[in-house]
């Protein structure tokens, strides 16, 4: 095989997709693929696509089209759309997008050194004719660990391999290779969602959902701190089943002080929580285990019962904020984050109205709002009483200035606090980027970060108890704390 074969991966969407491309480069490379960070200096690039909304697959398409601008200009010969864009559209999207030379699905990553290559050999590879994942697993989830090893589960590879065939491979190297040296990883710890939100169309290209198993995931994380990290994220369509089809829908709240005790790991954090399936064991764990964050990615996307029955969810305002009552009794500084979807077919002035009430009381640290448009395949595109373009846009600015002015209120309240800061970047040559990290009620890109007055005797992935004097919007501004054990540490280096 010739050794110069190069690839790069260009990753959209959430962290779930980071985690695939990833597993993705440790198969590339183990098959002699040399990992180039810039498109235009691989032979193959690969564009791991996003198709949650219909923004999100724009810049997919986008992003493809940058792609192939470079081929005749420079090295690229071929661009391939890899992700969940590419498995729910196929052949559809090929016939779109001629552009791409290649539109491969789930069911081609094993087998992903040969499709590329096929593809830069001037072959075609046929793009696959998408299927409702969902079927392709049992409907009980007592019965799909098994059936489960026939199917296509990126971010499920194996976690022993031999020695070699991951970067610094040992009896426990998942099949996985970072493309970055952040200090912050996500770890799968499930994939494909078995709730029937109208909303949503993910379960049907993302399949039922099934957990991984406890053990790939610790040896995963060990792997990982080995690289550095020292913070995990734990990534799937709803973590809060995790355990189900293994027997124990109680299996996360063992699983989180096993991950907290590998060694060189300083934080563990929990995304994609159901509000409907947060249970008082997990809340316990969560609160009171030591380097796990107390922090609560809950998707609540609304609060009118009215909305959230349309939604084919459960819950409302005062049942959401007593679960928030809930977790700031047991940890008065957790963080709290949530999505919100507006003008919802059918969706009143009062439905908004009482959206707004449990904005007002939630005290959320972060807060996403999308307008609602019609997602093919999905139950609420099918739904009548539609509002109209004008009437979303006007909902949705006026909520997000709301939020806005919200999450500010919330971290001004935090000014006087210590916080436990995670560094992750450290001041320019010029001085003018400073030293950036996050708190534990801080999640990577989606809810703001803390700007360090002072980076003396800091390095990336240190960790450093700060006093939060300030803000600018959702960021904290914090003095280093001089005393703390972690940063005598580093200054005495």
């Amino acid at each position: 095989m010739p050794e110069s074969r190069t690839v790069a991966l260009v990753t959209l969407g959430c962290a779930r997709n980071e985690v695939d491309s990833e597993e993705l480069a440790g198969r590339l490379e183990a098959d002699g693929w040399k990992l180039v960070e810039d498109a235009e200096e691989a032979d193959v690039a690969v564009v791991n696509t996003c198709g949650f909304v219909e923004a999100a697959k724009k810049d997919s398409v986008d992003a493809l089209l940058e792609a192939n601008d470079l081929k005749g200009h420079g090295r690229t010969q071929a661009v391939v759309a890899v992700g969940c864009m590419a498995e729910r559209y196929g052949k559809e999207l090929a016939e779109a997008l001629p552009e791409a030379d290649g539109v491969l699905g789930f069911d081609d990553y094993t087998d992903i050194s040969d499709r590329l290559q096929t593809i830069l050999n001037g072959g075609i590879h046929a793009a696959h004719t998408p299927r409702d994942r969902r079927k392709l697993l049992p409907i009980s989830p007592a019965e799909r660990q098994e059936a489960g090893a026939s199917v296509a589960l990126p971010g499920h590879g194996p976690t022993d391999l031999p020695e070699g065939v991951a970067p610094a491979s040992g009896p426990r190297a998942p099949l996985r290779r970072r493309l970055d040296g952040s200090p912050v990883a996500s770890v799968k710890l499930a994939s494909g969602c078995d709730r029937r939100c109208s909303f949503c169309a993910i379960p049907s290209f993302r399949g039922s959902f099934i957990s991984r198993r406890p053990s790939d995931v610790l040896n995963e994380t060990r792997w990982l701190a080995e690289q550095g990290v020292k913070e995990i994220m734990l990534v799937s369509e709803n973590n809060t089943s995790y355990g189900k089809d293994l027997g124990d829908i109680r299996l996360l709240e063992s699983l989180l002080p096993n991950l907290a005790d590998v060694d060189g790991i300083e934080r563990v954090r929990v995304s994609y929580l159901q509000p409907a399936e947060m249970r008082p064991g997990l809340i316990d764990v969560l609160t009171s285990t030591p380097k796990v964050a107390p922090y609560f990615d809950l998707s609540f996307q609304h609060s009118a019962p009215n909305v959230l029955r349309a939604m084919r969810r459960f819950g409302d305002t005062d049942r959401f904020l007593e679960l928030l009552d809930t977790i700031r009794s047991k940890a008065p500084e957790a963080g709290v984050r949530s999505n919100f979807i507006v003008g919802f077919p059918g969706e009143t002035a009062s439905d908004l109205a009482e959206l707004e009430r449990f904005l007002n009381h939630a005290r959320l640290d972060a807060i996403g709002v999308f307008g609602y448009s019609d997602e093919e395949g999905t139950e609420a595109a099918t739904y009548g009483d539609k509002l109209d373009e004008d009437v979303v846009a006007e909902r949705l600015a006026r909520v997000s200035r709301l939020a806005e002015e919200l999450v500010s209120q919330r971290a001004e309240e935090r000014v006087g606090a210590t916080v436990r800061v995670l560094v992750e970047s450290v001041e320019s040559a010029d001085g003018e980027d400073g030293v950036r990290g996050r708190a534990e009620h801080q999640a990577p890109e989606t809810d703001g970060q803390v700007l360090l007055t002072s980076g003396e005797g800091l390095s990336v992935g240190r960790m450093v108890d700060a006093k939060v004097v300030g803000t600018e919007g959702v960021d904290l501004v914090a003095e280093p704390l001089l005393g703390s054990p972690e940063w005598s540490e580093e200054a005495g280096r």
